[in-house]
């Protein structure tokens, strides 16, 4: 893959991370909802996806972790609804 579409494919979830931030601030997205766990998610696989082609240990860690905690909170989001059924 070239490195233009990679960079792409890292802005693009660069873009998604913030976007997501800013509806969370904004009162349009609940922070245990689904989206913004699950979007969260997306946009950081992104960015490691292009983390695998341009190499940045601080990067990669900081988006590793980032995952982990949305998936935590999908895992969390999950659970509740299964209770609530």
């Amino acid at each position: 893959m070239n490195s233009f579409t990679v960079d792409v494919v890292g802005m693009v979830g660069v873009v998604i991370v913030v976007i997501t931030y800013f509806l969370l601030q904004s009162e349009k997205i609940d922070s245990k909802g689904f989206l913004y766990s699950f979007l969260n998610a997306v946009g950081s696989l992104l960015v490691v996806y292009s983390l695998l082609y341009n190499w940045n240990l601080a990067s990669f860690i900081l988006e590793f972790f980032w995952i982990l905690i949305s998936l935590y909170g999908l895992r969390k989001w999950y659970k509740n609804k299964m209770q609530n059924i």
